[in-house]
């Protein structure tokens, strides 16, 4: 009843401050948006179809391969908003603590235990980040993730594979986890045949998914994410060369201060535990490699969708550290819990910290809706449903649910344009003074009616489309 009653608290209090992020603009384009889109082309027949930053229409695999975003056209049929994709992925991530809880009763032998785990797990600060980061596909993995371990752990492997599946759906990288999990079976359990398969098939489906599909589907270039590498080889092929032929040039891109911090931020609030368990923490090591290598620092921060692949391997490590331990199972998992509700006072994202010395301060009142975002919500209201529009970043993320939408300052086929001046997002990043020209030089153009000037937020209407 407990577990049950966390569970619930924990989607109802995060999909209510996700959705109320979502009516204080502060989800957009990128990218809340894109996913939006994807699933309302794929629920009016054109599966994973999307507009790209430049205003061409592809499909979403050219991005990421996250087919998981099919399933949600049917519901989208019930409930066409935003709000559903915030809802489903706050209920998602709180039901991973089933998996946890069960894991832990079983090999620490207290069902109070295993709550305390559980707890932990819903304390754990990048869980509350990963939940509130918009809407990502690859979140749904944390939990099937976690799911898919404790089916391994019951030597399961039926029910393993349709997770692991599941969870390889949410982003092509997530299958490098997969097959974590395999060489821990095989390894911990002695299953060589089973481990190394599912090994093998994690990583062969990992390659393909960025090798063969999003080339197949980015006009046969390689993935746009591989500029993130540069510094270190630009490629997966790369970053190998450089690590033969320059290792240090991989240590100093792997541990710097900020990645120190992110790793202290990961390990400090499960208390330590899951550096006692080093054969679990394989799982980890690819999603680690994969944001501690990138020079984009948003990967090697906790409030953003990048540790989803980190948080399972990490609480079940720290499961397995506490069985290592001993027989103080329920006192180990009371550390663990204070450990993490510490953790989450210092980092999470509860907006009530703010008001206690030392609280966590960062986007504390992001989930308050103000005059300005009602005046949004009013002129966003002009623009027909059936319109292509442009708009920046913050306004896009309300305007996705259509066929095309572009990126401001990209007009082409628009006949509408939505712009927050005090938002100024130009193309997918914020740059007040290129987004000032670009709106100076609409306002003289005579093709375009400005209908609507309050607040800083602006319409336009294509004379040529009345």
């Amino acid at each position: 009843m407990l577990l049950a009653a966390g569970v619930a608290a924990y989607a109802a209090g995060f999909a209510a401050l996700s959705a109320l992020r979502h009516d204080a603009f502060v989800t957009g384009r990128f990218d809340l948006g894109n996913m939006v889109q994807a699933v309302w082309s794929t629920a009016h027949g054109h599966p994973l179809r999307m507009t790209d930053l430049h205003g061409d229409q592809i499909s979403r695999l050219a991005a990421h391969v996250d087919p998981i975003l099919v399933l949600f056209a049917p519901l989208w049929w019930l409930w066409p908003s935003p709000q559903l994709l915030l809802v489903a992925q706050a209920l998602v991530v709180a039901l991973g603590a089933v998996p946890v809880f069960l894991l832990a009763r079983k090999h620490l032998r207290s069902a109070r235990a295993g709550l305390g785990f559980a707890l932990a797990y819903l304390l754990y600060p990048a869980t509350g980040w990963l939940t509130l980061n918009e809407f990502h596909p690859v979140a749904l993995a944390t939990t099937f993730l976690l799911v898919a371990f404790w089916y391994l752990d019951e030597d399961r492997l039926l029910p393993f594979a349709l997770f692991a599946i599941a969870a390889a759906a949410c982003k092509e990288e997530i299958a490098l986890v997969v097959a974590g999990f395999g060489i821990w079976y095989a390894l911990a359990r002695r299953r060589w045949i089973a481990g190394v398969v599912i090994a093998a098939a994690g990583g062969i489906w990992a390659a393909i998914a960025i090798a063969v599909v999003i080339p197949h589907y980015n006009a046969g270039a390689e993935s746009d994410f591989y500029g993130r590498y540069s510094e270190v080889g630009g490629s997966a092929g790369g970053i190998l060369k450089t690590a033969v032929t320059h290792p240090l040039r991989i240590a100093e891109a792997a541990f710097s201060s900020r990645d120190l911090q992110y790793l202290l931020q990961l390990v400090m609030p499960l208390a330590g535990l899951c550096l006692l368990a080093p054969l679990v923490l394989v799982a980890a090591l690819p999603e680690l490699a994969i944001n501690l290598l990138s020079a984009t620092t948003t990967q090697t921060s906790i409030h953003f969708h990048y540790t989803a692949g980190l948080i399972p391997p990490l609480v079940i490590a720290a499961v397995f550290g506490a069985k290592r331990l001993g027989r103080w199972a329920v006192p180990i998992a009371m550390l663990v819990v204070l450990a993490a509700l510490i953790g989450n006072y210092r980092l999470g994202p509860i907006p009530g910290w703010r008001h206690l010395p030392g609280g966590e301060q960062f986007q504390a009142t992001a989930q308050r809706v103000t005059d300005h975002d009602r005046i949004a919500d009013r002129a966003l209201s002009l623009i027909p449903h059936s319109a292509v529009v442009s708009a920046t970043n913050t306004l896009g993320g309300h305007l996705s649910a259509r066929a095309r939408v572009l990126s401001f300052p990209f007009l082409q086929d628009a006949t509408w344009v939505a712009a927050d001046e005090t938002q100024p997002g130009f193309a997918d990043r914020y740059a007040p003074l290129p987004t000032a020209i670009q709106l100076g030089a609409l306002r003289r153009n005579p093709e375009w009616r400005l209908v609507f000037e309050q607040d800083g937020i602006l319409i336009f209407h294509r004379r040529s489309a009345t």
